[in-house]
């Protein structure tokens, strides 16, 4: 087995060091220049024994932080309470943080991260990430930019609501960290996130937001034009905009000093322009030589950020080039020896272990009422039982906050949310600008500081301009910190089709694909008034005891509708304690002919079809599946397993729709009878009476059920 790599920058460092010439200037900062160097070498050395590990087979990451590590300054100079979502070559503030702790082995917790070790303190071995609970930061994969928007809402709740949290986390005065590459400014989520963070601060919140921009200036094999970071830097309304631009320690520990300085003393943004450089390429796989030359790669050699902390150290008579040397050549020794340790240890072994932190949620029984009712308690609508439970979630539980576009002073569009800024305030019921991947990240934020997040998604077709917040955020975090980190909220959407005089694909979009196949989530879907307390209480417990990410679609169509069959006979209202159990479908009559399965929309159109049906002399039952992910196999199978025909009415797309979950959980349980179903069209709703034509309609249900009886 060799030693490590030998690559370019590493003989150029040991090359200029011994070239160095001692000094007489004083230097008063001779120990922390110590600790930004160790640490700065640290994060070199585990790059190189990244590559190192490649080699023997036994590595499976290389994004490094070479070039970067002058972000150990910012490790070593905020707090390590202060929470810290880190950009994936941060290498140099994990390394400097947790030399400050003392009671963590960060060069092994990243070589076991390489490796995909079970035994990696953070991931368990399904992702390399800088993480760590003891050391505040919060683990993050390498989707650009997309933890910004959380970070945004983690510092708005710091700054505006940290004395609602119950168990706070951090103290009042941490500040938020985040850091980014230069070519992610240019993502929309960087932007929105910057852009809310802006707004926030113009309409006189706080905000501790540090933002660090790591400009190498250049984006894997696309350069960064010159200037442009700073002149979109810049122009930022409410932030502070520092440049930390030389990698010598004086200036570099100065520059970042003030920023994070600025942060905390007075509660609003900076942005810290980081100029770094980056060596070895983008990763293990990137050919440099593809896209720069190699006169310019090594020109770049002379910036080296650890080359800087070196000479400062012998200038200032703080080192001799061979305490550097040595120094280094230590960290070496001791990286390589643990990089060594590594090879052989245990990897996941079987698909249980991987989704373990994704596990299906455990049923949890529905707290009892705690809320007087803020509405009369029978004859609810579905508006109003969402309105009632949502009251009690606040009543009950001081550390819910509800949020979204239009929820607070107007009372959301369909008036659901009305009355509820009044009676609770508007610091937990607030309405936000006109952004969803803010909404979501606001709840991000507001769920990591310990509050229980209630943000509202106007309508399901909206939530496609964030949909990476909830999958490649909210959902993955459980996952990549090994249940050590989690996001409880519960995401309500007013979405899917069949709205009256108003409407297009925006207003009624059908799909909920994207939301059934992000893993971990949770969906239901509640139809009934007499569903809505069961169902939303279960995702609140869900969340609080499980940190579960909940998502309830509230059918926009049912929202006021009072009658079922003939004006005027209330079937489609409830007391708003009625209800079936929190968990499993719930079935309405008990016909044995057919079972239709179906959720949404599709129930009360199953029963008007049911009745039809009847009079054809097919008794049926109709199934209302409420949870769509995961999915009720055991219940559905047994219900199933005593009927001979099944009809699935899916009121999403034909493609991708939940009846194709259905019919799949059906056959591989075994069922022998006969299957049915009816889907809508693949196609965007069309504004007006020819969403009639794409969508699934009463008519089509007799249809398709006469046929599977008669068939």
């Amino acid at each position: 087995m060799t030693g490590a790599i030998r690559e370019p920058i590493d003989e150029h460092f040991l090359t200029q060091v011994r070239q160095l010439r001692p000094g007489t200037r004083a230097a008063a900062d001779g120990d922390r220049v110590l600790a930004l160097f160790d640490a700065q070498a640290q994060s070199r050395h585990l790059d190189l024994a990244a590559r190192w590990l490649q080699a023997q087979g036994e590595g499976f990451y290389t994004i490094g932080s070479a070039g970067h590590e002058a972000n150990a300054a910012v490790g070593l100079l905020t707090r390590v309470d202060d929470p810290a979502l880190l950009h994936y070559r941060s290498g140099g503030f994990y390394a400097a943080r947790a030399a400050r702790v003392g009671t963590t082995t960060p060069v092994r917790d990243v070589l076991l991260g390489l490796s995909a070790a079970a035994a990696d303190p953070i991931s368990g071995g399904r992702h390399k990430v800088f993480g760590h609970p003891d050391l505040h930061i919060v683990p993050q994969t390498s989707t650009i930019a997309s933890h910004l928007p959380r970070a945004v809402g983690l510092a708005y709740t710091l700054g505006n609501l940290a004395d609602v949290v119950p168990a706070p986390r951090w103290p009042d005065d941490a500040i938020v960290v985040a850091s980014l590459g230069d070519a992610s400014v240019n993502h929309s989520t960087a932007q929105g996130a910057l852009n809310a963070a802006a707004y926030l601060t113009h309409r006189g919140l706080d905000v501790p937001l540090l933002v660090v921009v790591e400009d190498n200036g250049i984006g894997i094999s696309t350069r960064t034009p010159a200037g442009w970071v700073a002149a979109t830097l810049r122009r930022l309304p409410g932030f502070e905009y520092v440049v930390a631009g030389s990698p010598r320690p004086d200036a570099l520990l100065a520059d970042v000093g003030a920023a994070v300085d600025l942060v905390r003393e007075q509660r609003r943004p900076a942005l810290l322009h980081l100029h770094t450089v980056r060596y070895l390429g983008h990763a293990g796989s990137d050919v440099e030589l593809g896209y720069r030359t190699a006169t310019e790669i090594a020109r770049d050699h002379a910036r080296d950020p650890l080359l800087a902390t070196a000479a400062h150290l012998v200038e200032t008579g703080v080192a001799t080039p061979e305490d550097v040397l040595d120094r280094y050549e230590r960290i070496r020794a001791m990286v390589m020896h643990e990089a060594k340790s590594v090879i052989g240890e245990r990897r996941l072994e079987n698909r249980g272990e991987v989704v373990r932190p994704l596990a299906q949620p455990s049923p949890v029984a529905v707290a009892p009422r705690r809320a007087a009712d803020p509405v009369p308690s029978d004859g609810l609508t579905l508006a109003q039982a969402v309105n009632a439970a949502l009251s009690e979630v606040l009543e009950s539980r001081p550390h819910a906050v509800l949020f979204g576009e239009d929820v607070a002073v107007k009372g959301g569009v369909y008036g659901v949310t009305r009355g509820l800024r009044k009676r609770y305030g508007g610091r937990r019921v607030f309405d936000t600008l006109l952004d969803e991947q803010t909404i979501l990240g606001t709840a991000l934020g507001a769920s990591l500081a310990g509050l229980l997040p209630i943000p509202e998604i106007q309508y399901l077709a909206y939530l496609h301009n964030a949909e990476d917040q909830l999958r490649g955020e909210a959902a993955s975090l459980a996952f990549f910190s090994d249940g050590q980190y989690r996001n409880p909220m519960v995401v309500r959407v007013q979405g899917l089709g069949y709205q009256k005089g108003f409407g297009g694909h925006f207003h009624n979009d059908n799909s909920l694909a994207v939301l059934r196949d992000i893993p971990g989530i949770v969906l239901c879907v509640p139809s009934h008034p007499a569903d809505v307390r069961p169902l939303l209480m279960e995702c609140v417990e869900l969340a609080e005891l499980e940190g579960r990410v909940c998502v309830v679609v509230e059918p926009i169509a049912l929202y006021h509708s009072r009658d079922l069959h003939e004006p005027g006979d209330g079937l489609w209202t409830a007391d708003y304690l009625s209800g079936g159990p929190p968990r499993g479908p719930r079935a309405h009559g008990d016909g044995e002919g057919l079972l239709v399965v179906t959720f949404g929309n599709g129930v009360p159109m199953s029963l008007r079809a049911a009745r039809r049906l009847e009079e054809e002399g097919i008794r049926s039952t109709v199934l209302d599946l409420r949870w769509l992910a995961p999915l009720p196999v055991d219940e559905l199978a047994a219900y199933a397993s005593s009927f001979e025909r099944v009809l699935v009415v899916d009121e999403t797309r034909r493609s991708g729709g939940v009846g194709e979950g259905v019919v799949a959980a059906l056959v591989e349980r075994g069922y022998a009878g006969r299957i049915g179903r009816v889907a809508a069209a693949d196609s965007f709703v069309p504004l007006g009476p020819a969403a009639g034509l794409v969508l699934v309609s009463e008519d089509e249900v007799v249809a398709a059920a006469l046929g599977l009886a008669r068939g």
